[in-house]
């Protein structure tokens, strides 16, 4: 086992705690730069364009607003301005932390983060390197990423249940050891990037956060026989050609072949979850023209042969060309440069040498079964609409789901019948009807939270979720509605009662407590 990277080592705990002493001052918040500049502005930075906001602070004053010109529009400040914005701190001591260089440019990226899930808001600051906006062109291979989209949906992951230890499995900046540390008595985050564990350290001083133990190494080396009762991680699955001239880097770029790394992730999590313990992970797995070449059921043989419970959900899934063109403009190339051609050309002559067709995304949850003779759980589906009002709880919804499987697997129709169920508080039901007509054409049901999803129902089953309110048994609404339909009761039996387990497995039917 590698000896642990600490989390006080590098860190000037005194400056840095001045440092946190004058953003907290400043009102250095997600909150407060809003007022600054303005939503057009805001919307405006979300797409790389800083012109608004810039143009907004040129007439601000305050020390918000100058942290929000060095940290975040990566423009140079004065050390009188640098003087006012960290009193505390000062020009010397933002030097010492190496914050700014001796021309009042900031070294880093340092901003405010916001976010709120079952335990509450929280307000963050989080420490990576300067992006594309401040560095005005593509970024060096070492780049350790703030918080993006892929951060945010781990997250939204991430269940709020305590427990007792996580592992951060490539942390980065540290974001997701925040998160998963709200529930969690013990959190261990590897990265292999020495430069990433520096800025995981500071995001974690910063925040006052010292439950939280750093390692350095690849994937699970760090933590060899090691188990923990949750695993979450955003691993570095973008597939890059292994080509000289692609750069190759750290925060995306697990240094494998294809999608060999999120297969990597997904088998070796059976050596380091506890009995019942699940992973939370985002990935990528390709489709290829071979047999054998589809994507999610690749994905599923991966979490079989590891022997867990496992449930996939594909988000987007994207040609090639598609695919290749996120990750170089990711990178900072644009297209219609001699650069981004050539990067291309690289990427697409990779995919066609390995017969790849597409390349899926979205989230993979794994759980280590807590019986041996456990019914297992192997779901994969694909689920391209937005999610629903809770975004924040889908690791909860998730997790409930894989517990809704658990205690119906095991019993037959006959246990089913006996089931009392309750309708999910986020269900409505939506009808059409050709003009005069006594009978809907189309019934559906729509989920509010979790994935918002929508599924086509007929009288009968629609009957039996309007009237699951937990008083009468499945049985009994079945042997109602073949009265009032004038159907054969097995017959409607046979047909209803494995619609049910699916609705309760995805949340429209809840099982009584």
């Amino acid at each position: 086992m590698q000896r642990p990277v600490r989390l006080t080592r590098g860190v000037d705990a005194p400056l840095t705690a001045l440092l946190r002493a004058d953003l907290l001052a400043a009102g250095y918040t997600v909150d407060r730069l809003r007022q600054l500049w303005g939503d057009e502005a805001d919307a405006a930075l979300a797409r790389g364009d800083r012109v608004p906001a810039r143009r907004v602070l040129q007439a601000a004053d305050g020390p918000a607003a100058e942290l929000a010109r060095l940290f975040v529009l990566g423009e140079p400040v004065a050390d009188e301005a640098l003087r006012r914005a960290l009193p505390s701190l000062g020009v010397a001591g933002a030097r010492a932390l190496g914050l700014v260089d001796a021309h009042g440019r900031a070294l880093l990226d340092l901003r405010p983060y916001t976010a709120i899930d079952a335990g509450g808001a929280v307000q963050w600051l989080i420490a990576s390197d300067l992006g594309e906006l401040a560095v005005g062109g593509a970024l060096p291979p070492e780049h350790v990423l703030g918080v993006g989209g892929a951060s945010l949906t781990l997250a939204a992951l991430i269940p709020t249940e305590p427990v007792d230890s996580v592992l951060d499995l490539g942390t980065g900046c540290g974001i997701q050891s925040l998160h998963a540390g709200r529930h969690a008595r013990r959190v261990v985050a590897t990265d292999l990037s020495a430069r990433a564990l520096d800025r995981a350290r500071l995001t974690l001083a910063l925040n006052a956060v010292d439950a939280v133990e750093l390692r350095q190494g690849d994937l699970y080396a760090p933590v060899a026989g090691e188990r923990f009762d949750r695993i979450v991680s955003n691993p570095p699955f973008v597939i890059t050609p292994r080509r000289e001239g692609v750069p190759v880097y750290e925060y995306r770029d697990g240094g494998r072949v294809g999608d060999a790394i999120v297969e990597e992730v997904v088998r070796g999590a059976a050596e380091h979850l506890t009995l019942g313990g699940t992973a939370h992970l985002l990935g990528n797995w390709e489709y290829r023209d071979a047999l054998g070449g589809d994507g999610l059921a690749r994905v599923r043989r991966w979490i079989d042969e590891a022997g867990l419970d496992g449930w996939v959900v594909e988000r987007e899934r994207q040609s090639p060309a598609e695919y290749a063109a996120t990750w170089i403009r990711d990178g900072g190339t644009r297209v219609g440069t001699p650069e981004y051609d050539a990067l291309a050309a690289e990427w697409l002559d990779d995919f066609a040498a390995r017969g790849v067709t597409a390349v899926g995304f979205g989230y993979i949850v794994l759980r280590r079964p807590s019986a041996p003779d456990a019914v297992r759980l192997l779901r994969t589906e694909v689920l391209g609409s937005p999610l629903g009002g809770t975004p924040t709880g889908i690791g909860d919804h998730l997790l409930a789901g894989l517990r809704a499987h658990d205690r119906i697997a095991a019993i037959d129709d006959a246990g089913l019948g006996a089931l009392r169920l309750d309708v999910a508080p986020d269900v409505t039901e939506e009808r059409h009807y050709w003009p005069g007509e006594e009978n809907p054409t189309v019934i559906r049901l729509r989920q509010g939270g979790g994935f918002a999803r929508t599924i086509e129902a007929d009288a009968a089953l629609a009957g039996l979720v309007g009237a699951s309110d937990g008083e009468l048994t499945v049985a009994e609404i079945v042997g109602a509605l073949a009265d009032l339909l004038e159907v054969d009761e097995g017959a409607l039996r046979d047909d209803l009662l494995p619609r049910v387990r699916e609705l309760v497995v995805t949340g429209f039917l809840l099982l009584a407590v």
